[in-house]
């Protein structure tokens, strides 16, 4: 009997953080998958360049302004009902999405994903320090390999959706995902009730904010998604200059995914064995974000372009584990959701800024140019990871894999 409690226990534990993944999955499903379906299908709904960069960015600015408030709020009541919660919600704004051949309803519904992403995202990132038990760098690793299997497969799948059935069956199986996700969460995830906290003065939130190891991985997330947003945007531009076509080109971004997706769980794993610190790991992960982006900047032909996605792609996936374990662990228990709510800011804060850097100076010097203005960005920025957790501290307790 008591040789059978340790495998039980292992199951439970593992059972309480798989909807946490889910629901990184369904964030990174939900934004790429109508992102690029919007893009493919811009000319078809009449939209305007100007229109569709709008719908564009409407998820991303929901997130901008709500991801610090919805994650204090976790703190506050638990993570569990904000999770579910916004899970429900973004259900029910997909649901707006039926009437997408509406560019008004259209614009409403993916305001409505990002503001309900909002509440889901830095609740689940919470919800998975609080059960990681120790093993931040692992269940981290993990939880960003389900967000880096949405960006890799939301493209695909929503444009079969989209020629199968238009943006409805697209908005439809969205609605579907948010909802058997959020059962799954209510069902799984234990209550994870509020901690006391102290009360904190506008003097010592300022000081939390501009503490290195709060800042440090914080700049270290936005470089990396930066990285991942001007890539996902430029990568495929460069491939289709080779000759590539439409499935030749989009393959790049799935390349850079998936590279991404299987390197972060191992990446984790040796954190947790003391195998692998945090600064040297974080600088390790932005040097092959940097050298990459100068490979496709500077070498031509499709070869290259593949091999720098594989580059940026296992970069992502070496920094960003790192960066959220280091946070998670640098953090008081009780404000973990303001805490991932604001470095989740600082991440969609780089995802608009490295497209942002390399189509200004792109317009000005060429894309080339453009591309070497943004891995001069990301290398400057691996200089601000902190220090902190060692190759050889590895005193934290363990828990059952899940």
């Amino acid at each position: 009997m008591n040789a059978s409690e340790p495998s039980d226990s292992a199951r439970l534990v593992a059972a309480q953080r798989w909807p946490l993944y889910a629901a990184g999955f369904t964030t990174a499903f939900g934004a790429h998958a109508v992102a690029a379906g919007l893009g493919a299908e811009s000319a078809d709904i009449g939209l305007s360049l100007l229109g569709l960069g709008i719908l564009l960015a409407l998820y991303d600015i929901a997130e901008v302004f709500l991801k610090p408030v919805f994650g204090a709020l976790s703190d506050r009541i638990g993570p569990k009902p904000v999770i579910v919660g916004g899970l429900v919600a973004f259900s029910a704004a997909s649901l707006i999405g039926l009437w997408a051949d509406q560019p008004a309803m259209l614009a409403a519904a993916r305001l409505g994903q990002g503001m309900a992403a909002s509440a889901f995202s830095p609740a689940s990132s919470a919800g998975v320090a609080r059960l990681a038990g120790g093993k931040t760098g692992r269940y981290f690793g993990r939880y960003g390999s389900w967000k880096g299997q949405g960006y890799a497969i939301g493209p695909l799948l929503g444009a079969l959706a989209i020629v199968a059935g238009g943006f409805a069956l697209l908005f439809l199986v969205l609605s579907a995902l948010g909802l058997v996700v959020a059962a799954w969460a209510a069902f799984s995830v234990p209550p994870l009730a509020p901690l006391p906290r102290p009360r904190y003065t506008i003097v010592d939130v300022w000081r939390q904010s501009t503490e290195r190891s709060f800042l440090g991985p914080t700049l270290v997330l936005a470089a990396a998604t930066g990285a991942l947003g001007a890539a996902v945007g430029f990568l495929p531009a460069l491939a289709a200059r080779e000759g590539l076509g439409t499935t030749g080109s989009v393959a790049v971004v799935t390349v850079l995914a998936v590279a991404s997706s299987l390197v972060q769980p191992r990446i984790g794993s040796l954190r947790d064995r003391g195998r692998l610190a945090d600064r040297p790991g974080m600088m390790a992960g932005l040097a092959a974000i940097a050298v990459g982006t100068l490979v496709a900047a500077l070498l031509p032909g499709a070869g290259w372009t593949y091999g720098a996605a594989v580059l940026i792609g296992l970069g992502i996936g070496v920094a960003t584990p790192l960066a959220f374990a280091h946070l998670a662990d640098s953090t008081p228990p009780e404000r973990l959701g303001r805490t991932m709510g604001s470095a989740e800011l600082g991440r969609e804060l780089g995802d608009a800024g490295g497209p942002l850097l390399v189509g200004g100076v792109a317009v000005a010097a060429g894309l080339p140019w453009g591309l070497c203005a943004l891995a001069l960005a990301v290398g400057a920025t691996a200089l601000s990871a902190p220090a902190g957790r060692t190759a050889k501290d590895n005193t934290a307790p363990t828990t059952p894999s899940a």
